[in-house]
């Protein structure tokens, strides 16, 4: 089910990156947070990992994630997420 390991970067207002910290990701892959089915294939890993299953969209995970970590005041207004298949970089 989960064949996919994912980076999950934060990236500031200069380019720089950062792996999401690993309670960040875990505070979003709960369901009840997000309440969205289609997240259910995510398992968090580590610090910028997360595996997935093929049926979750990057775009509309990054999108939500995003999102969710800003309602949080995970990231800063310039900063935001980036989300990258590993076979892919």
């Amino acid at each position: 089910m989960f064949l996919r390991k994912l980076y999950v970067l934060r990236i500031a207002s200069d380019g720089t990156s950062l792996p999401c910290p690993i309670a960040w990701i875990d505070n979003f892959a709960m369901r009840n947070f997000t309440n969205d089915a289609i997240f259910d294939d995510t398992l968090p890993i580590g610090d910028g990992l997360l595996e997935a299953g093929f049926r979750v969209p990057l775009d509309r995970l990054q999108v939500a994630m995003e999102g969710w970590f800003r309602r949080k005041g995970y990231l800063k207004p310039d900063e935001h997420v980036r989300i990258t298949d590993q076979k892919n970089g």
